[in-house]
């Protein structure tokens, strides 16, 4: 299994590919550049291994500590964490219950503060226009991440193949 530098090489020698893909197949220069963003955010930081103490884990600086509960219940490289489409769709998911428990903390303080009123109905409204405005966006977003994912749990899968083969050539030598 490759260590978090060979990961980050990997996803830094993919991007090129990605962008080239891409711009290839798009023709948008905004679409690439929203794949190759979530590309590398799919990658560097909410890859596989944020079910362990990795160097994914530590890029989320003093906020880490919100992926603990996700690395108690995700075994390391289950399908869970690992596996194509579930896990990152499962990272995102608590990701986003994340950021909708800090949301709500931050509309109740600002309401508390300024007596601003906000509701919910109000808050959610215009999100929602904003997800049919720019689905295409925000597919791309989702491709992004799931490719740096994909990357990621790849090259575990070949770095393990390789490992398995070095070893049983190490034990027939023997």
């Amino acid at each position: 299994m490759p260590s978090g530098r060979v990961h980050d090489r990997i996803t830094l020698w993919c991007l090129p590919l990605i962008v080239g893909v891409t711009a290839a197949v798009t023709r948008s220069p905004a679409i690439t550049i929203i794949v190759s963003s979530a590309f590398l955010v799919g990658s560097l930081m909410l890859g596989p291994d944020l079910d362990i103490h990795s160097v994914q884990y530590t890029r989320w600086g003093p906020i880490r500590w919100i992926w603990l509960p996700y690395q108690i219940a995700i075994k390391h490289r289950s399908r869970l964490s690992h596996g194509p489409i579930i896990g990152t769709a499962l990272r995102v998911i608590y990701l986003s219950l994340w950021l909708a428990l800090f949301a709500a903390i931050g509309v109740e303080v600002f309401n508390w503060l300024w007596d601003a009123q906000l509701t919910w109905q109000a808050l959610r409204t215009p999100f929602r226009g904003l997800l049919k405005k720019y689905f295409v966006e925000w597919l791309a977003v989702i491709i992004g991440l799931e490719l740096g994912s994909i990357s990621h749990s790849a090259s575990d899968m070949f770095g393990s193949r390789l490992a398995r083969r070095r070893n049983r050539k190490k034990r027939r030598r023997s």
